[in-house]
């Protein structure tokens, strides 16, 4: 099994920035593909990044390029999300994912591993 704990969320006013951090720890030992969602009540839960384990394949939702960054430390089983510019559309609550596989993929199904999530809310 795989644990994965979200951190770095909080309350911030439209245009600023948040650094979302996910620690991962257990059978950490595969060279897996990890991503981050979000969810806001009554949606359902949608894609914003992945990156495999070289962080060669990095993608972003349409709504977050060229605002968000993602990155990971392989060595400290750290994933992080950098979210700059944020508007009242990125409120959520951000979930980190693990997958079994080096693969990276847009779809939740393809991620076997979830943390709790962290909320994000932008204040207009």
């Amino acid at each position: 099994q795989v644990q994965l704990v979200e951190s770095g969320g909080g309350l911030v006013q439209a245009g600023g920035s948040l650094r979302l951090s996910c620690a991962a720890s257990g059978r950490v030992y595969g060279r897996d593909a990890m991503a981050w969602f979000r969810q806001v009540p009554g949606k359902e839960r949608e894609f914003v990044s992945t990156i495999d384990w070289y962080g060669g394949n990095v993608y972003y939702a349409d709504s977050v390029k060229g605002r968000f960054t993602v990155s990971r430390d392989n060595a400290q089983n750290m994933l992080f999300l950098q979210m700059n510019n944020l508007t009242s559309d990125d409120t959520g609550v951000y979930y980190c994912a693990r997958s079994l596989s080096s693969v990276v993929s847009t779809d939740s199904a393809r991620y076997r591993f979830w943390g709790r999530g962290t909320q994000v809310t932008v204040s207009a």
